[in-house]
Order: C-alpha cells, then sequence, then structure tokens
C-alpha cells in the first residue's frame, strides 16, 4: 500500500511539473514592445523574390544537433503569397516546404504549410514578426507535433533574424536560429 501511495505521489508531483511548464511556455514578450523598431517589417515586400539562409538547430543543453542551408523564393498577389523553401541539411538530407500566407491586417498574418498543423499565426509589430504554430516534425518513421515559437526581426532592407523556441508539451527542447539575406 504504501508503494502505491509513493507512486500516486511521484505522478502527482510529474503531473504538476508538466502543468507548470505548459503554463510558463505561454509566457513571453509582447511584439507590440517593437512597434517602434526601424526599419519596419513588410512581409509581402521582404519575402518577395529570392533569399538564402543559413540555420541551425541546437538541443536545449546547447550542442548543435543539425546545420542547413535554404533557398527560398516568394511572390506576393495583393494579401495572397506563397513561399517555397528548398532545405539542404549538412546531413544530406533535402526538404522543400511550401506556405501560402494570408495577411489579414498590417499586424496580422496567417500562414499554411502541408506540415504545419492548422495554421501559423503571425503577428508584426514595429521591426518583427511573432508567429506560434505546430509543425509535424518526422523524426526516422515516427512523427511528432512540435510547438514552435518563431521570431524574426528585420535588421535592414535585405537581412532577417530568426530565434524559434521549439517545445512539446510546455518542456523546451531546442532552439532553432536562422539568418536571411534577401538578394537585390
Amino acid at each position: 500500500m504504501n508503494a502505491a501511495r509513493a507512486l500516486c505521489r511521484r505522478a502527482g508531483h510529474l503531473l504538476t511539473l508538466v502543468m507548470l511548464a505548459g503554463l510558463t511556455g505561454c509566457a513571453g514578450v509582447d511584439p507590440a514592445v517593437y512597434r517602434q523598431e526601424k526599419p519596419a517589417l513588410d512581409i509581402s515586400r521582404f519575402f518577395n523574390g529570392h533569399i538564402q539562409a543559413w540555420g541551425m538547430f541546437q538541443a536545449r543543453n546547447g550542442e548543435v544537433k543539425r546545420r542547413f542551408d535554404l533557398k527560398m523564393d516568394g511572390q506576393w498577389q495583393g494579401d495572397e503569397g506563397s513561399l517555397h523553401e528548398h532545405f539542404v541539411y549538412s546531413d544530406g538530407e533535402i526538404q522543400d516546404r511550401d506556405w501560402h500566407l494570408h495577411r489579414v491586417d498590417a499586424q496580422h498574418v496567417i500562414a499554411t504549410a502541408p506540415d504545419i498543423v492548422g495554421e501559423a499565426k503571425g503577428e508584426i509589430s514595429g521591426n518583427a514578426i511573432r508567429w506560434r504554430y505546430v509543425l509535424d516534425l518526422p523524426v526516422g518513421t515516427s512523427h511528432y507535433h512540435m510547438d514552435f515559437d518563431d521570431w524574426m526581426y528585420l535588421q535592414d532592407d535585405r537581412t532577417l533574424l530568426n530565434h524559434a523556441l521549439m517545445s512539446k508539451f510546455g518542456v523546451h527542447l531546442g532552439d532553432v536560429f536562422v539568418t536571411f539575406r534577401k538578394e537585390p
């Protein structure tokens, strides 16, 4: 009986930790803090044409697990945009993703892609955009739904820096860092 109580108590502690991690995972900076930052990000201008990017995935322990090169081609017509991404990973894997973007208003964008669960929701303020989405991530023969809190910051007319936090059940698993360079 004491063993059963101890097991229940441990399970209760674990559940409490998972719930607290989930609550703290929702906290963060409000994009409005960047409203005065320049240059102002216009996603239909930056993500129009050819863009090169370089990035990496860093596990929560600090180890860089994967690096990649990325080529992007974007096109916009009014409030509708399409963006093709072509990833080449350091281990030789190649991956493509096609996004459809819709600008709802000056501050809000929604986007879809085949491996995004539901919609990615973007909020623009000043030089920054914050994306929140769930990515269906293949790992071997399995798929995992990973939560992304993805921030992009326009540095100048041709350079955008990206930092995305990846988590599952509110537990931080790693970070993705990307530098985008728009071709002239």
